[in-house]
């Protein structure tokens, strides 16, 4: 990626997309006060000067002075709409309407310019901005207009004006609305109307128990409420897990009526499966032909969908038997949901026989479940297959589309060539196979994920000055590609831009913010983003809420981590296979693991399928802590439930044996995993050569290494890594500067890892000897980091020098470098050692200013690298104490 990459919110050139009015000379505007400014807004043409532009719709309302900034309600299309239908209503010479409405707020003024917007849209927008105050008249006033637009038969238009009046004064003033309302309706509508509007009115804004209310009353007057609204009441009722009220309600369906209807059922269904009550949802469908509905396609995928999401493929196949053998024929998306299930897992086997199986049953499949495909191939790493299946789409006649060519173009660049990527994006622009808008965003796209983010943004600036619209494409793969480059404040500025053109984000959208404040640790902000992006209404998945959780996690808060677990149930969330996995994984590494095997058994209550990650998390949680015979216990779980143990379970097992140094029953599942088929990788060598190295057994690791060349693989940067701090730990200085010599001769590259353990050994061995490797490692040019302060601070508080240990953390904390627990353990000895005066210098003078002057050379080597810290600096030893 270029090192020159743009600041968004000072590169963009965005217009303002709204159509302005032009050339209103109408004589009807001469008539109307105030509109001098109607001309100069047209011209105009920044979205910053967007807020002073609107100041001329304030003087054709009502009330001059308003605490309430009622522009704020509007996006940008809702005042695009309302500029435009205004100019219509002016040049169609109906001027004077606006100019009445002005002088006062008339519910049949306000009934009137509603009515000649032509538009329900346009007509709410404006009553939103027209509704500045709340005070007892105006609210009645709307209530009244309401009626009036019921009885011109505008319904719709009349409960969003009563949704949004109920929005604005909350509950407590919603009964005297419901009052007034019921009083008044008698001139303008019938009872069921104006209770119908109620209750849809309540439910708009998620008011539950005030709509069931109404419903009570509906009842009382011997009326029969809509089965659409009863619905619709019903899944709100589920969604907020009044189960009570969702079976009272329903029984009075049967006892009352509406009688419950297909769609009925298909919404408690669908409501209790996302609640994570799938076995309710079953019972509901097996009742359906009880009250003379039969279950519907819709039905059946509801529960296939649930049993998918939740890893029980099994479950959800034999729903689709039971489905046929009822006579309900499969459609498209039951085919997609079974093949996108199978994708995820990565089996793409089972994947492309349900796949070739859709043409069996008279369907052809279409873009979306020839992406699915695509996505799976690719995942699967198999671009191969992959680009065969998008030559099938093309010549089955199949036009693909923006998503098409994201999957393709990200696999040809992470996977494959990246010719191909380039090659696929002139394919589709000399194809004519996607229109022109598309192509832009999708050059957008493929520059990405080049890593060419500074020509992408010229593209987009490109598009947006020439005034073609963007899509969500476009701007989701900025946002992507700068949240990967680390550059998180310019993937939130191009967010903002985005939602300046109305653009709804997507789940993407979302997660890859997420993913770039998480990976800064900025955990706090990431979250934040994320409530205040439900609380808009934008799409959020659970792999937003699994982005912040494994965020939490690598920043080791684990506290911050399980208050999002609760928080995500709380707010009706249920997580799926994936977030309980990461879950599990977080608790496992931070060595929870009995809360870890906690939240296993809870997934496995909930119908999760634990997956291989899932059971290797926890074998590696039990292996860390030394429990092997749990580990082992696991693995064998694992081959009961069908899953085959792979590479890195192998890996985890032997590493916990190399821990707790039975080499014996390391080298017995080395041999085993053979056996099965499982070729050793280059971790399982270098996990065994650092076992038998821990063990003092240099004889056996020189044996491996042996085996590891015989096998093809060369050892690595780890490999060379395990064998000299074997040698530096066996005062085999000489041999771990042969392999430091060998490791460089053989083209790899020295890492920290290699400068520490070399350091640590330095310190030890014989001064003479010290010098000259330690002259061999300056050449190396390496950059310190924590542990190698902290290998330096020890040596001077070995050597019995803690004022000097003191001293360099004071400098080294002066200078903003960030200590971990370790660091202030060691100085919080030398705090404490000085403090009882036990200071007795065991170190020579020659020893002592060696060590200086490899603290000086590491603090140097600091100060030049270094990054300032936000906080305001404070001493030392104050920070000791209170760590201590």
């Amino acid at each position: 990626m270029s090192a020159k990459v743009r600041r968004v919110g000072n590169s963009l050139k965005v217009r303002n997309p709204c159509f302005f009015l032009k050339n209103l000379n109408h004589p009807q505007i001469l008539n109307l006060k105030n509109l001098d400014p109607l001309t100069h807004f047209t011209h105009t043409r920044r979205y910053s000067s967007t807020s002073r532009s609107f100041d001329y719709l304030y003087r054709i309302l009502p009330f001059e002075k308003s605490n309430f900034d009622s522009l704020s309600c509007l996006n940008s299309n809702e005042q695009r709409r309302v500029v435009v239908k205004l100019s219509e209503i002016i040049k169609r010479g109906q001027g004077y309407v606006l100019e009445g409405f002005a002088v006062n707020f008339s519910p049949f003024f306000l009934v009137k310019i509603m009515k000649l917007m032509q538009s329900r849209e346009a007509a709410f927008a404006f009553f939103k901005l027209a509704f500045r105050e709340d005070s007892n008249y105006v609210v009645e006033s709307c209530c009244t207009a309401a009626h009036v637009l019921a009885a011109e038969n505008l319904r719709y238009l009349a409960q969003d004006v009563v949704s949004w009046v109920i929005r604005r004064v909350g509950v407590g003033r919603s009964r005297e609305l419901v009052e007034f309302m019921w009083a008044n309706h008698g001139h303008y509508e019938s009872d069921f109307s104006v209770l119908d509007t109620l209750m849809r009115a309540f439910l708009n804004v998620e008011m539950g128990g005030e709509a069931l209310e109404i419903l009570e009353r509906m009842r009382e007057a011997g009326l029969r409420p809509s089965s659409s609204a009863v619905t619709v009441l019903l899944r709100l009722l589920i969604r907020v897990g009044d189960y009570g009220s969702v079976w009272k309600l329903f029984k009075g369906m049967l006892r009352d009526g509406p009688c419950p209807s297909n769609y009925t059922f298909n919404t408690m269904i669908l409501g209790f499966c996302r609640k994570g009550h799938v076995s309710v949802g079953e019972s509901l469908l097996y009742v359906m032909r009880k009250f003379g509905c039969e279950p519907d396609v819709y039905a059946y995928n509801i529960l296939i969908n649930a049993y998918c999401l939740r890893g029980r493929t099994t479950d959800a196949i034999r729903w689709v038997h039971l489905m046929i053998g009822n006579g309900c024929r499969p459609s498209l998306v039951t085919f997609g949901t079974i093949i996108n299930a199978f994708c995820n897992q990565g089996n793409m086997l089972e994947a492309r026989k349900f796949f070739d199986a859709i043409q069996e049953v008279g369907l052809f499949p279409g873009v979306v479940t020839y992406n699915t495909m695509i996505n799976g191939y690719v995942k699967s790493r198999d671009i191969g297959q992959a680009n065969m299946l998008y030559e099938e789409m093309r010549k089955k006649g199949i036009p693909p589309d923006g998503t098409t060519f994201n999957i393709l173009a990200a696999g040809h660049y992470r996977y494959g060539r990246q010719e191909d990527g380039d090659r696929l994006f002139w394919d589709l622009s000399v194809s004519g196979l996607l229109p022109g808008f598309s192509l832009h965003s999708i050059s957008v796209s493929a520059l990405c994920w080049a890593g060419r983010l500074d020509e992408a943004m010229e593209v987009l600036e490109d598009i947006l000055e020439k005034g073609i619209p963007p899509d969500i494409i476009a701007f989701n793969s900025i946002i992507a590609a700068y949240s990967r480059a680390g550059l998180e404040e310019n993937a939130y500025q191009a967010y903002k831009v985005m939602a300046k053109f109305s653009l709804t984000p997507s789940s993407s959208t979302c997660s890859s913010l997420l993913l770039g404040l998480s990976r800064k640790g900025r955990l706090q902000e990431a979250r934040q983003l994320l409530l205040e992006m439900i609380e808009k209404g934008f799409p959020t998945s659970k792999m937003a809420f699994t982005v912040l959780l494994d965020g939490y996690f690598r920043s080791g808060d684990v506290m911050g981590a399980c208050s999002l677990w609760d928080e995500m149930q709380e707010r009706g969330i249920h997580p799926d296979s994936v977030a309980f996995s990461a879950f599990i994984d977080g608790l496992s590494k931070a060595g929870l693991v009995e809360e870890a095997r906690d939240v296993f058994l809870e997934m496995l209550r909930k119908g999760f399928t634990p997956n291989n990650f899932t059971y290797n998390s926890l074998i590696h949680g039990f292996c860390n802590r030394g429990q092997l015979h749990e580990a082992l216990n696991l693995e064998g779980e694992m081959r009961h439930r069908g899953l085959l143990p792979d590479i890195f379970t192998t890996n985890i097992i032997i590493n916990g044996f190399c821990k707790v140094g039975r080499m014996k029953s390391a080298m017995n599942v080395f041999r085993d995993m053979q056996c099965v088929g499982l070729i050793p990788d280059i971790v399982t060598y270098n996990t065994l050569i650092g076992g038998y190295c821990k063990a003092f057994d240099l004889v056996s690791a020189d044996e491996v290494v042996n085996v590891m060349h015989f096998s093809g693989w060369d050892p690595d940067i780890t490999t060379y890594n395990i064998s000299i701090h074997g040698f530096c730990n066996d005062r085999k200085m000489d041999v771990a500067v042969r392999m430091l010599d060998e490791l460089i001769s053989v083209g790899l590259i020295p890492d920290t890892v290699t400068y520490n353990t070399m350091m640590t050994a330095v310190c030890k061995d014989i001064l003479d000897r010290a010098k000259i490797i330690t002259a061999k490692l300056l050449k190396m040019a390496f950059i310190p980091n924590v542990i190698t302060t902290n290998v330096l601070l020890s040596q001077f508080f070995k050597h019995g020098m803690p004022e000097r240990t003191l001293f360099w953390g004071q400098k080294l904390w002066d200078s903003s470098f960030n200590f971990d627990h370790i660091s202030y353990k060691i100085l919080n000895k030398a705090y404490y050692s000085q403090l009882k005066g036990t200071t007795l210098s065991r170190a020579t003078y020659e020893k002592s200013l060696f060590l200086d002057f490899l603290m000086y050379i590491t603090y140097e080597s600091l100060s030049r690298n270094r990054v300032q810290r936000n906080q305001t600096p404070f001493k030392l030893i104050e920070n000791v104490c209170n760590a201590s």
